[in-house]
């Protein structure tokens, strides 16, 4: 213990499960039956009500909830032209599916960006607030394997290196406590390429991106990894953390954000975790599964941090959940009241496990 220790710091992920108001508001838009209008007044709702649910909690820094962003991953293709619907397929352990659109023509432009939401969510907030944005390397799918006539893959990596680092700048500026790349493409690259070639290029192309940044900057920039969540299935749960750990952790970012209590060898992972977290870098491990149904008790947060701090040293130490509970709009396998008590336990087990520690 470092004389300096007062404290293991805690954050949500990002996704909270939509309440049924907003889910019927999105229905409803989409038939035509409500305007834009009304779709955002009951968006704003959603935010404000979730701010507010994590504050009395006692969560120290909070998120939107993602309530206002059709998911997690495509947020930024809103209004877009020049997409097909036949993109990338990521496929998951129970047999369902989610895919991507893929572009059809250039440049690549972001029809959203990611302040518009930390903005949105400031004004609810007492607390810190904390920004996820999607890591240029899940973008990077968008582009066809038998390229764009008229756009070279390059200069279409050019445009999403700048779209990229607008869309973290623009939250930086924005006050954001931090800024999460999601980068849940990361572990399952290795599914579709065992070699390892396709992380490497994920990895090249998201540290293009983070080098923009200056060393004060890339502290607030932090990145998450996680197998997967979407209907209470992964999709790339069965790779081996330890085939991905040592690249993801060369990533020029503050933070790492690190789903672990759904692993089954806790210890294997927080031991390559201990050997190359980068000096500078803070690991959040995660403390609370959104895919178990059953909701951890504080005792069990507790005793998860307790043995992540048998190899990382607390002051680099945090705790999270393992991933979003809900990066999809449309994803209702988890109810809201559940994220809600499963993040009290996140609070209340740190706390426990910080006392415990400290004394």
């Amino acid at each position: 213990m470092t004389e300096s220790f007062v404290g293991i710091p805690t954050e949500p992920i990002g996704s909270i499960p939509r309440p049924a108001e907003l889910l019927s508001a999105m229905a409803a838009h989409a038939d035509g039956r409500i305007g834009d209008d009304e779709l955002a007044t009951a968006q704003d709702d959603a935010v404000r009500d979730t701010i507010r649910r994590l504050e009395e909690i006692g969560s120290p820094v909070v998120t939107d909830g993602e309530q206002s962003k059709p998911s997690f991953a495509t947020y930024p293709l809103a209004g877009l032209d020049h997409l097909a619907p036949d993109g990338a397929v990521i496929p998951f352990a129970d047999g369902h599916q989610r895919q991507l659109p893929r572009l059809t023509a250039g440049p690549l432009r972001y029809g959203v960006h990611a302040d518009r939401y930390l903005r949105a969510a400031r004004r609810h907030a007492t607390v810190p607030v904390k920004q996820a944005v999607i890591a240029p390397s899940a973008l990077s799918l968008l582009y066809p394997a038998d390229g764009i006539d008229g756009y070279p893959r390059e200069a279409f990596l050019d445009d999403l290196t700048a779209e990229a680092e607008a869309d973290i700048r623009g939250c930086l500026d924005a006050g954001t406590h931090v800024v999460q790349l999601d980068f849940t493409e990361a572990r399952l690259s290795l599914k579709l390429d065992p070699s390892g070639g396709l992380l490497e290029q994920f990895i090249t192309l998201n540290n293009r991106v983070l080098e923009r940044f200056s060393a004060a900057e890339q502290a607030r920039i932090g990145v998450h990894t996680c197998p997967g969540g979407d209907q209470d299935s992964t999709h790339s749960l069965d790779v081996d953390y330890v085939a991905l750990l040592p690249g993801l952790l060369r990533l020029k970012a503050g933070a790492f954000y690190v789903q672990l209590a759904s692993e089954q060898e806790p210890d294997k992972v927080l031991g390559v975790l201990a050997d190359h977290l980068p000096s500078h870098a803070r690991v959040f491990i995660g403390v609370t599964d959104p895919i178990d149904p059953r909701v951890e008790t504080p005792e069990q947060v507790r005793d998860r941090v307790l043995t992540a701090a048998r190899y990382l040293p607390l002051d680099r130490l945090g705790t999270c959940d393992d991933c979003g509970f809900s990066p999809f709009a449309d994803d209702t396998s988890t109810s809201r009241d559940t994220a809600f008590a499963k993040i009290r336990a996140r609070i209340e087990g740190t706390s426990l496990a910080a006392r415990e520690l400290a004394g």
